[in-house]
């Protein structure tokens, strides 16, 4: 099912335009779509800056009620508003299928700056993509332009019991989200992102979309002034409250992170070759079983195996880097080294069962 409505404008004719296409990348999330959608009515984007915005909700290979929920939260929105999204239901799911359709095939081929969001989070703020849409428009080296993850338990004070706190007050200390991609939520030029194409079962979408960012598809070396992100602009997501979640979540890192090491290893052989990297990936984004073909030709690996050693030793060199270094941070770290261990040797056996790719 594919239901699509014309966008309108209300924006003065002199003033300058700006179009952006946003898709909001949906799974089963029928108990949160209706309520970000809601609260997306709200945003004063809509009217504000933009001559021509567009919503999409991409439900991928959904098996509950999202379709039926975001349309009906669709049509409880304003008339102005709600004719400017568009519900699309497809049978296959994978986030790396869905974004290049997305980028490729249903994005306005017009539209200056297209936005990654994901259907479980809220917004607090209603100036939240406006100011994300300036920030970015302003700059003109920039590329991406980065919403500061918060996780639920620290802005509502959920509770979540002793275990989830524990697991909450530990993670993302290290991580410089302005000079990273969350894939939860971010916008990025057209013009950048219309030169990528994932491989189709890719765990780790944002670290590949960083990758291609700044180095522009390996032509140059990492400029990290083509990310950035601003304290005061932020979205709210779950927190994760198990131990057993925990590792899930690790492992399809620690998965994704070898082998999207692995790719960029290709990439690299493509650039000195003198191809196009961008051909490259669009030719194996069309290829379904491209991804877990290459990878039973290039692991396991003498001595590592699965996982590269400097990717399960990551966090130590990141606490090294880090300038938030205190005794708190260093007691995450020993806990953290500890979940990297058990989390490294179940990524090892998850790439030994040929389940690495798509998995997730």
């Amino acid at each position: 099912m594919v239901v699509t409505r014309q966008a309108t404008s209300s924006r003065d004719a002199n003033e300058p335009t700006i179009r952006l296409d946003i898709g909001i990348f949906a799974y089963n999330e029928s108990q949160s779509i209706g309520l970000l959608i809601e609260s997306l009515g709200q945003q004063t984007i809509f009217g504000s800056m933009v001559e021509d915005i567009r919503v999409r909700i991409l439900a991928n290979g959904c098996t509950d009620d999202t379709v039926a929920v975001a349309t009906k939260a669709i049509a409880a929105l304003p008339a102005a508003i709600k004719d400017c999204f568009t519900v699309h239901d497809f049978e296959l799911g994978g986030k790396s299928r869905t974004a290049n359709r997305f980028i490729h095939e249903l994005s306005d081929q017009g539209a200056d700056i297209l936005g990654f969001m994901d259907a479980d989070i809220a917004l607090p703020q209603n100036d939240t993509l406006e100011r994300m849409l300036g920030a970015l428009d302003e700059g003109p080296e920039l590329m991406v332009f980065n919403s500061r993850p918060v996780k639920d338990v620290s802005f509502s004070k959920r509770s979540v019991g002793p275990i989830g706190k524990i697991i909450a007050s530990g993670g993302g200390g290290l991580t410089d989200y302005r000079k990273s991609i969350c894939g939860q939520l971010y916008f990025i030029k057209r013009t950048m992102a219309d030169k990528i194409s994932f491989p189709i079962g890719l765990p780790v979408e944002d670290g590949f979309m960083r990758a291609m960012v700044v180095t522009d598809l390996f032509s140059q070396e990492e400029d990290l002034s083509r990310l950035d992100g601003d304290f005061e602009i932020f979205h709210v997501y779950e927190s994760i409250t198990t131990i057993r979640a925990l590792i899930k979540h690790q492992t399809r890192l620690i998965v994704g992170s070898s082998i999207n090491a692995i790719i960029f290893e290709e990439l690299n052989r493509v650039a000195d070759s003198g191809q196009s990297i961008s051909v490259f990936l669009k030719d194996i984004s069309e290829n379904e079983e491209w991804l877990q073909s290459f990878l039973s030709e290039q692991l396991p690996r003498w001595p590592y195996g699965y996982v590269p050693f400097r990717i399960g030793a990551k966090r130590i060199r990141m606490f090294r880097a880090s300038e938030q270094r205190s005794m708190r941070t260093f007691f995450v770290l020993l806990a953290g080294i500890g979940l990297d261990l058990i989390s490294t040797i179940n990524a090892n056996f998850v790439m030994w069962r040929g389940r690495g790719a798509g998995h997730w």
